[in-house]
């Protein structure tokens, strides 16, 4: 099947703090975390990065009607973390993905399983 190309980005503390004002999620582990030497990136960043890998890939004349995602690890601030994906299936012009996120800086998996449904508008 289809490979999707790859998302790479490198999540600095200037981003989280971004995506903190932007959910509103103000969570002390993502900006000034105790017992931890560095932040921890929000999880549902993760979410934005696999929806920004699929709409990067398919355009504006798709829209994801499904997309999960389970954490298998911990990202800190100022580790890069790499989004790849295949598709799995497609049907009557609805596209089914596999997904995950590595950190590039030591292989450890972030994210997986996780995919998505799109459809076309």
């Amino acid at each position: 099947m289809d490979l999707i190309p790859p998302l790479e980005r490198r999540i600095e503390l200037p981003d989280m703090i971004a995506y903190a004002g932007a959910t509103w999620d103000w969570h002390r582990l993502h900006y000034a975390p105790e017992g931890l030497d560095r932040p921890v990136v929000d999880g549902q960043l993760f979410g934005a990065l696999l929806a920004e890998q699929l709409q990067d890939w398919l355009g504006p004349g798709h829209r994801i009607t499904r997309l999960h995602f389970r954490f298998r690890s911990m990202v800190f601030a100022g580790e890069t973390v790499r989004c790849t994906g295949r598709v799995t299936g497609r049907d009557n012009g609805v596209i089914t993905v596999e997904q995950r996120i590595d950190v590039v800086d030591d292989g450890r998996t972030a994210v997986a399983p996780a995919g998505a449904t799109v459809v076309p508008r």
